[in-house]
């Protein structure tokens, strides 16, 4: 036995018929959509702050923040060139704080110490640069607390040589 099938009423003449809602695809698109919006939305916006009167929020237990202690290191550094009698000339080296000094000629056997300070642990930058005046052999070097830490040589006259730890 079945059960017949109910038939909607028939609308009164001149009255329209009874609406049925029917939701479509897109009505289910759009709350989808607001409610992605809402959930992004609550990860986004930031907690508000606890109100004066309930004081501050509790603290988490065992987590510290603390900051690297960074510990500074000074070092001494010792330039030097060598070479032929008549010197060198446009001669550049980084100095004590890391300034750059330039001369404009120096006689062999020239030297200086500078005095470095940075962080521990960390490499800092030494350079000298220079240009043979004589025939001879002109030779850098740089020496960090007392390690040889870089040397080179050019022979003749106008050559130019660096020496970079």
């Amino acid at each position: 036995m079945s059960v017949p099938a109910a038939t909607p009423p028939e609308p009164a003449p001149g009255r329209p018929g009874p609406s049925r809602f029917r939701p479509s695809g897109s009505v289910v698109v759009v709350i989808g959509v607001i409610a992605v919006a809402f959930v992004v939305a609550s990860y986004v916006m930031p907690k508000a702050a606890p109100a004066a009167d309930e004081g501050p929020a509790t603290p988490v237990v065992g987590i510290a923040k603390a900051e690297p202690v960074v510990q500074p290191a000074t070092h001494t550094v010792v330039y030097q060139l060598l070479g032929p009698a008549g010197g060198a000339r446009n001669l550049t080296y980084v100095a004590t704080g890391a300034d750059l000094e330039q001369l404009a000629a120096v006689i062999t056997p020239w030297s200086f110490t500078a005095t470095r300070t940075g962080p521990a642990g960390q490499v800092q930058f030494s350079s000298l640069a220079a240009q043979n005046t004589g025939p001879g052999e002109l030779t850098c070097r740089i020496v960090v607390d007392g390690v040889l830490v870089a040397e080179k040589s050019v022979s003749g006259e106008g050559r130019q040589l660096s020496c970079t730890a």
